[in-house]
């Protein structure tokens, strides 16, 4: 037992070596000071300082961050709704069909998603003029299709953990459907409603094939933009831009798990007990004995 611990212990730590010591290394030479990457010619900042000289690299960032942060929004809404038709209305026509199509990208190579999209928006700007030229919007609705699938899948898992009988109790107190939605079961969720954005939000920045089919003049995004400069030799500017999308990444994620962590904690806490929480704890129990 304890030579099993030993070699999984010593298993999980390769593993974490072998995924961030690349990224470590990448930091390092972001200092270098020599313009050939392989050469190490001292500590400096001088490509951190370039970077704000580097309009094409720095427009491909604010264009990248702008589109992720659109996909993670309209991703976590439409995978919301389409999680909450899945676990909650057992029974209509074409359900099955309806999970398929949502659940679909998951499984879809993203080179078949791409030429498919392409192919959308060519027609439709045949037929009805829009979109009249490829750019920022059509990245959007790309990202925004593929990232909903992911949405719902976290979203509908924790839907299948939830008491039920805590909405039911709700309605039966007088609340409508939708307030009950957004005042019960969307504070319940919201830990894997959070989940679901950071998760869309770094898939869509991380998106180098769709980007590449839908994308069009002038709307090139950070990935495009790095793998065109990588294919001439690795320069140190993507080094340094990489490093300070590691940082805010590593700050952003951690803030984010801080704040689900605390709303987890608060929802564990027993509320107080007055009145109202006497009268929605015998309603809850009464739903329950029924």
């Amino acid at each position: 037992m304890k030579n099993r611990f030993a070699f999984s212990t010593i298993m999980l730590w390769v593993g974490l070596a072998f995924i961030y010591i690349p990224m470590v290394i990448l930091v390092i030479y972001s200092f270098n000071a020599s313009r050939l990457v392989t050469v190490w010619g001292g500590w400096s900042i001088h490509w951190y300082v370039g970077l704000l000289d580097n309009t094409q690299l720095m427009n491909a960032v604010k264009r990248s961050l702008q589109i992720a942060v659109y996909t993670a929004c309209a991703a976590v809404a439409l995978g919301t709704l389409a999680a909450f038709v899945m676990t909650r209305i057992k029974r209509f026509r074409g359900r099955t069909l309806f999970s398929g199509l949502v659940t679909a990208p998951l499984v879809m190579p993203e080179v078949i998603t791409g030429l498919s999209l392409l192919l959308l928006f060519v027609a439709m700007a045949q037929l009805i003029g829009w979109p009249a030229e490829r750019g920022v919007m059509t990245i959007w609705i790309a990202h925004t299709t593929f990232c909903t699938a992911y949405v719902a899948i976290v979203v509908s898992g924790r839907l299948g953990e939830l008491d039920q009988s805590i909405e039911e109790a709700a309605m039966d107190l007088g609340a409508p459907p939708w307030k009950t939605f957004l005042l019960i079961t969307v504070p319940m969720i919201a830990p894997s409603i959070a989940a679901g954005w950071l998760l869309s939000f770094t898939l869509s920045l991380d998106d180098l094939v769709l980007a590449s089919f839908v994308s069009g003049p002038g709307a090139t995004t950070l990935p495009m933009e790095v793998f065109s400069a990588v294919r001439l030799g690795v320069k140190p500017e993507i080094n340094a831009i990489a490093s300070v999308i590691l940082l805010a990444v590593a700050l952003f994620t951690l803030l984010a798990w801080f704040l689900v962590r605390s709303a987890d904690k608060r929802s564990r806490m027993p509320p107080p007990e007055d009145d109202k929480h006497i009268t929605w704890q015998a309603a809850i129990n009464s739903r329950k004995h029924s």
